[in-house]
């Protein structure tokens, strides 16, 4: 069978949107190897994480609106289920391989595995790929009711923890929902989620039902992501406002944070509802400013939107030798530590080593304008000969 061809009439603004968010993610990661917390009292330390939240909701979105866009270029539903499937299991040999690997610099395997955002997005697309069969409502209903219908469990999350800890099925709960260290096979290696299934799933799902609203004229376009970006920020302003419903963790300041950062501090692992409508809600009322954005600086954030998996796959391995260079030039402070088993169990950061946020941030600068010419070759060779290994990634 003849390899199906990519869509030619993809829309910029979705390319746009997502090398937007791809940049913010390296701040994130680049974070990582600075020793910087994940969010503090300070408004500096809280914005620096705060910002990247919008990566992995707007990517897994998007994943799913990218499907939808394929779809003319697959000869049916089947082969673009086989696609998906084909491609969601690279995606997670990938994480538990190739990125395992850039992200510590050893080959412990046996110690440490990482269920990341990839990983996340592999299992997705293997259920989108199940979804797709299905009609395209019935798709949408189902990612909606996933993502607006999931922290039902929130009551009972401790029962449920404690009574399947010592299950059979112990293991598939952390995988779908609660996240945590799994052993597999009871004796290792140990495998470590982050990202637990059940939301992203429900978030690819609805992306996929987007996706069919940008068919019209532009400005139909425009009018539904305004509602539906402009309805989501709204649902959260009362959900959130009046502890509602949405996330377990209410915002009111009883903690460090101040009221306003306690206010957006929503719950990302899982991801709730609350954490979702935050995120995806702005991204999507951006969609139309995006389609009217010119200059050069939108062809460059553009073309990292086009290459995604390529940009995520090279700016890991790139932040980590940055930050081992870096570390070298402080006279080796901090090296063994760079070879812990990051992002999820490093030891404590050394005494001295954490950069400032302005270190942070210009190292982001400069991996961003390293990774632009190989992206932009990427871009070129992908649109050229869209075909074999290169439609996967």
């Amino acid at each position: 069978m003849t390899a199906p061809t990519p869509r030619a009439d993809r829309l910029p603004a979705i390319d746009l949107l997502r090398g937007a968010v791809m940049i913010l993610m390296a701040i994130d990661h680049v974070r990582v190897y600075a020793g910087v917390p994940p969010g503090g009292p300070t408004a500096g330390l809280f914005f620096t994480r705060w910002v990247t939240h919008f990566c992995a909701p707007v990517f897994v979105f998007l994943a799913g609106t990218s499907a939808f866009l394929a779809r003319p270029g697959f000869a049916d539903r089947r082969a673009l289920a086989r696609f998906l499937v084909g491609r969601g299991l690279l995606l997670v040999v990938l994480e538990l391989t190739f990125l395992r690997f850039f992200w510590t610099f050893t080959l412990d395997y046996g110690d440490y595995l990482l269920g990341g955002v990839i990983w996340a997005i592999g299992w997705s697309l293997v259920a989108l790929g199940g979804l797709v069969l299905l009609p395209v409502p019935v798709v949408t209903t189902i990612g909606l009711v996933i993502v607006a219908g999931h922290n039902l469990l929130d009551p009972y999350r401790a029962a449920l923890t404690a009574g399947l800890a010592n299950s059979s099925v112990g293991w598939l709960w952390q995988i779908l929902y609660w996240g945590g260290e799994i052993e597999v096979g009871g004796s290792g290696p140990r495998l470590v989620i982050l990202y637990s299934l059940i939301p992203w799933i429900g978030v690819m799902a609805a992306g996929y039902g987007f996706g069919a609203l940008l068919g019209g004229d532009a400005a139909a376009r425009r009018r539904w992501c305004l509602g539906l970006g402009g309805g989501a920020i709204i649902v959260f302003f009362v959900l959130r406002g009046f502890n509602l419903y949405g996330d377990p963790r209410p915002w009111q300041p009883d903690g460090p944070l101040p009221a306003a950062l306690g206010f957006l501090n929503t719950t990302k692992y899982p991801a709730s509802l609350q954490f979702l409508l935050m995120t995806l809600g702005p991204a999507l009322a951006l969609l139309p400013w995006f389609e009217r954005t010119t200059g050069r600086w939108v062809g460059m954030i553009t073309t990292f939107g086009r290459v995604p998996m390529f940009y995520y796959m090279l700016h890991i391995p790139l932040v980590h030798l940055l930050a081992l260079l870096i570390a070298g030039l402080r006279s080796g402070l901090g090296v063994d530590w760079l070879f812990a088993h990051h992002p999820m169990e490093p030891p404590p950061v050394p005494d001295g080593y954490q950069w400032s946020l302005g270190l942070l941030y210009l190292v982001t600068g400069v991996a961003v304008a390293l990774l632009y010419p190989a992206c932009r070759w990427y871009a070129d060779l992908k649109r050229r000969r869209p075909s074999g290994l290169r439609r996967l990634l």
